[in-house]
């Protein structure tokens, strides 16, 4: 299959899939009784982030663990610069600073984390085991401490999250709906993998760079669109909670699970620019959230040309 054309599909089965599990989940927890608040905070976080951990398996799997790193550190920075930039385009995003407070900064403890640990050259399985269970800590935490405060400061911003997916109202089709969804995300990663390394081998890109710009782009495509969607509905606080979520997920979930399957080489050049540049996105998001409370049209501005030009000198 022609290489572009496998990274295109792989694009198409990624965001189709990704939208089909995080909806197919989301109806079946909520025909087992699960509320939005406890669907917000783990089936939609988990669920958004799931063609980044198909994706990096399935890169570390086959070797290159440059794609597999590189897709999430990538996905991370653009889903703050990209994402949060194009949804405050759209429409300013306004949040409640003590409703957003802790998840912005466990996320940004979460890069910071990942960031040291890139720093050893290699993540394996050790650092890797350390980093599931830092997410299965903060996940229970989390909801403990939605359930103990009432109302929790972030409760709204949750229950925003769930209510953002329809899903299919039986439980079979909501069942269906995983499986495919699932399907979809694994031929997704294996097309876009294989397209996006013959992409680099073909231009002469370094792997990294792929992982770092369309790998990682073409696995976020669910939080963008999630995000976009809930902007233009009025929930632009569905983009800020979309976003922190999936970049804890991503630092945590799926380098660690990737990591306990087979150790993750770093890159120098990633290890040396590209993961501090993903803290720092992620440390400019604490004035603004917890600062202000708001990402205006201006900051938005900002956000995506600073991701415009950190791609374009990727690819220079």
């Amino acid at each position: 299959m022609n290489m572009y054309l496998a990274a295109l599909l792989g694009f198409v089965l990624l965001f189709g899939g990704g939208e089909g599990l995080v909806r197919g989940a989301v109806a079946v927890a909520r025909r087992f009784g699960l509320s939005s608040l406890l669907i917000g905070l783990t089936v939609v976080a988990a669920g958004t982030s799931a063609p980044e951990l198909i994706v990096s398996l399935s890169a570390a799997i086959k070797g290159n663990a440059d794609i597999a790193l590189g897709n999430v550190v990538g996905s991370n920075i653009f889903n703050v610069l990209g994402v949060l930039g194009i949804s405050a385009l759209i429409a300013p995003i306004i949040v409640k600073p003590a409703e957003v407070k802790r998840d912005t900064l466990i996320m940004a403890g979460a890069m910071v984390a990942l960031a040291v640990a890139a720093q050893s050259g290699v993540i394996g399985w050790p650092v890797g085991s350390m980093l599931i269970v830092a997410v299965i800590g903060y996940t229970v935490y989390s909801y403990r401490t939605e359930l103990r405060e009432k109302p929790a400061p972030s409760a709204e911003l949750h229950e925003h999250e769930g209510e953002e997916f329809e899903g299919p109202s039986s439980l079979w089709l909501g069942l269906l709906y995983i499986a495919l969804g699932l399907g979809a995300l694994v031929i997704g990663s294996q097309l876009l993998v294989t397209g996006a390394t013959e992409i680099a081998r073909t231009f002469g890109v370094p792997e990294a760079v792929i992982g770092l710009t369309l790998v990682a782009i073409g696995t976020s495509l669910p939080e963008l669109a999630t995000s976009i969607a809930a902007a233009v509905r009025g929930h632009s606080d569905v983009a800020v909670g979309n976003v922190l979520g999936s970049n804890i997920f991503n630092a945590l979930l799926i380098i660690g699970a990737t990591a306990v399957v087979r150790p993750i080489g770093v890159a120098e050049s990633m290890a040396r620019l590209d993961v501090w540049l993903m803290v720092a996105a992620a440390l400019a998001l604490i004035p603004l959230l917890i600062g202000r409370g708001r990402i205006g049209r201006v900051a938005g501005v900002v956000l995506t040309a600073s991701y415009a030009i950190y791609a374009v000198l990727l690819l220079a």
